[in-house]
Formats: structure tokens, sequence, C-alpha cells
């Protein structure tokens, strides 16, 4: 059987890794496309000119870089974006924001980066920030954990191919050894934590919300300054957040 690289057409290969890095990226010059992708800044222009005359990429208001076109969000939207779901998760966080009185979201996967789709602001006079529409490391999240936990490990570490993971704080996870031992862990307790591993300082506690494949699976998660966040106080809002989950009205309600 011949070798599928052998097939592979070489533009279309950079466009296509072109478009992933908008997941990540909320803005990608040429500059920076073109190291990205280690190819010419020619070719980086041409690819990015090309995704844009179909709508799959768009000019900032900068004028200097590239956002996600209309096209791309389109196909690209991750689970929880939506305005049915949307609709039915106000309930959800209502009652999660109520139980906790702490900051809640819900999350979606995209690859290996989570992106928090909506939620609820505490209104402790010292809490931490909800952060609607930004993407975060998965490994490093307690809703990347709990998300990553719903996949096959050979699903995992394609997600991650080196066995070393980005540190973003000392306590983050540096290893897929070891986030692969995480994972065991999430599945046995149906929670995950996050003690400092994503922001100094903050420890958050996720759990399943919905969904029943890889493409609409969303967590819901509640985050909190670490003097808040031991682990009483996170076993205890785990429970009320899968209280909250079991809210969540029927797609047909």
């Amino acid at each position: 059987m011949a070798d599928p690289k052998s097939y592979i057409i070489e533009s279309l290969d950079t466009g296509l890794r072109l478009m992933s890095l908008f997941l990540t990226h909320d803005t990608l010059s040429v500059t920076d496309a073109a190291r990205e992708l280690e190819v010419a800044r020619s070719t980086a222009h041409r690819v990015l000119s090309t995704l844009e005359s179909r709508g799959f990429a768009t000019r900032d208001a900068s004028g200097r870089g590239y956002s996600a076109g209309p096209e791309l969000v389109t196909l690209g939207r991750p689970a929880g974006y939506g305005p049915e779901i949307r609709a039915r998760l106000q309930v959800v966080l209502d009652a999660a924001a109520s139980a906790t009185g702490e900051t809640v979201g819900v999350a979606a996967l995209i690859g290996d980066q989570v992106i928090i789709t909506d939620g609820r602001e505490s209104s402790h006079s010292v809490r931490t920030v909800l952060e609607a529409g930004r993407t975060h490391p998965a490994h490093a999240t307690s809703a990347g954990k709990v998300l990553l936990a719903q996949l096959a490990t050979e699903q995992v570490c394609a997600l991650y191919p080196e066995e070393r993971l980005p540190g973003l704080t000392g306590r983050t996870l540096l290893s897929r050894t070891a986030l692969l031992a995480e994972l065991e862990s999430v599945r046995a307790l149906g929670r995950a934590d996050s003690l400092g591993e994503s922001v100094r300082g903050m420890h958050t506690v996720a759990v399943p919300l919905a969904g029943h494949s890889w493409r609409d699976r969303l967590a819901l998660m509640a985050s909190m300054p670490a003097d808040r966040g031991g682990e009483p106080e996170l076993a205890g809002h785990a429970a009320a957040l899968r209280t909250a989950a079991a809210l969540m009205p029927s797609a047909s309600a």
C-alpha cells in the first residue's frame, strides 16, 4: 500500500496547518505564520491571502494581522456557542453560581486547548475573572482535564505527541506520562482540579456537563482564589456543580 504522505498536496497542507493556528491564536501576522509553519514569508502571505479571499481569514482591526474569518468560525465553532445550547445552559450556570458563590464557567475542548464559552462571575470582592472566549492549555486546567479524561488514551497521545508538556506555573504537569496518570484519577473521581497549574494563586474544579461525542462535550467549572479553594471546598463545589449540571434541559425540552 502506498504511503499516504506521498499523496499530500504541499500547498493545501500548508493552508490547513495555517487554519488550525487560528484555534489558538487570536491574530496572526505574516511573520508569525511563517515562523509557526516554518515557511518563507512570501509563502505565508500567499496562503493567508488565499484564505482571506475564501472567507477563512480576515484582516484584523489594526490591518497588521489576520484573524479567523467567518467561514472558519462557522466550521470550527465548538460546543457551547450555538443559541440553542446557550439557552439551555443558563439554568445550569445560575444554579452553579448560586450554590458555589464562585466564578463559574462552561468550557469546550479544541485540540489541546479549552475555550470558555459562557459563565457567571462571583460577587466576592476578591474573585477570579471570567474569561469567556479565551483559550487555555487543556492539560493545565480542571475543565481541560475533565474533557481529556473522556477521550481514549490513544486520542490523548495524538493531541500530545511529545512527552514534554509546556509549563505555565511551577505546578503545571510537565509530562504526558504525568497527564495520563492524572486522567485516570479524574475518571475515577468524576472531577478534576487545577491547583495553581494555569494561574498562580487560582484553584479550579470541574465536572462533566454534557455531550456524547468529542465534538459536543462540555465541562462545568468553578474557579476561586487559592485561600478559598482547599480540598474540602473543592469537593463541596464539585458536588454543587454536579447538581447544577443535572438541571440542564434536554435538547427537545
